[in-house]
């Protein structure tokens, strides 16, 4: 358990420190930054299944699955997540990003209900009732829908739960869902390259090593996450998992100056609150599961 917890917090915190890695590729458009983190991605995956012994039955399962939509919109829904993500780093929205992956655990919960007819118990709807509380006065007062933080979120959320309905999860669906994405994206680099409009082998050697480099930026805490998460329960891994976006906050305020209004900070006050009963009653409810006299 001690390794799972270690290696959780390993991963999260590499997640946090990721802008600073998108803002050395400043000067990299961030549909470029995106194609080679999805290109760079599939390569080091297929290589990982291959080194598993994995990749000739990936392949397989693949040909033979029945519900080839559960294959193609995943990869849409993380392709669309991972451009945005990139774009907002490079454009000042930082801590926008940060809610929206504060947001993202509730918008699960949420996407359960109404998607999987599962139950909520009152808490966990006072909960959800007072981040939505929080998100509407940013939009209210503030006067701006916050579209990234809620697209971040909406499609990660759906993502993971296509992800869980699907036999393919993990390396393998991220394998596959790099693959899927490849396609068109390994003609956008061609035409780029061809065309000199681009910037990997046009620029200078450690913007080629940035760009690769996305690839085991992407790769590199999602294993380290996988492990963890089969050592430690899901339950603590929720509540590990808020040290990602609080990163993201802190780097966006201290690191890079962005501005945190006082609106903003009391829509994220709402949306703090909410985490803390959903995660304090969730721990609750697995004890009371567990001893029934408690």
């Amino acid at each position: 358990m001690k390794k799972g917890v270690l290696l959780a917090l390993f991963a999260y915190t590499f997640w946090g420190f990721f802008p600073v890695y998108w803002k050395q590729l400043l000067h990299v458009a961030s549909p470029e930054i995106a194609a080679h983190r999805v290109f760079w991605s599939f390569i080091l995956l297929v290589v990982f299944l291959l080194m598993q012994g994995k990749l000739k039955n990936t392949f397989s399962r693949i040909r033979k699955s029945p519900n080839k939509f559960l294959l193609v919109f995943p990869s849409l829904l993380i392709g669309t997540n991972w451009f945005l993500y990139v774009w907002a780093v490079n454009a000042g929205f930082i801590i926008e990003t940060s809610l929206g992956y504060f947001i993202s655990p509730l918008l699960s919960v949420f996407l359960g209900v109404f998607i999987l007819h599962e139950h909520l118990r009152r808490l966990q709807w006072l909960a959800i009732s007072i981040a939505a509380i929080g998100v509407l006065i940013m939009t209210i007062v503030y006067g701006q829908f916050p579209w990234i933080a809620l697209y971040l979120a909406g499609s990660w959320s759906i993502y993971g739960l296509l992800r869980k309905k699907s036999e393919f999860n993990g390396p393998e669906g991220l394998a596959l869902d790099s693959a899927i994405l490849s396609i068109p994206i390994l003609g956008y680099l061609l035409f780029l390259l061809v065309n000199g409009n681009g910037s990997f082998l046009y620029v200078d050697i450690q913007t080629n090593f940035l760009l690769i480099g996305c690839g085991v930026m992407t790769v590199l805490p999602l294993t380290v996450f996988i492990t963890a998460s089969r050592l430690i329960e899901l339950s603590l891994i929720g509540i590990i998992s808020y040290i990602y976006p609080a990163i993201l906050l802190l780097v966006g305020v201290f690191l890079y100056d962005e501005t945190l209004t006082q609106i903003k900070l009391i829509g994220f006050i709402f949306i703090w609150i909410a985490l803390i009963i959903y995660s304090l009653e969730g721990v609750m409810f697995r004890r009371r599961k567990q001893n029934p006299r408690i």
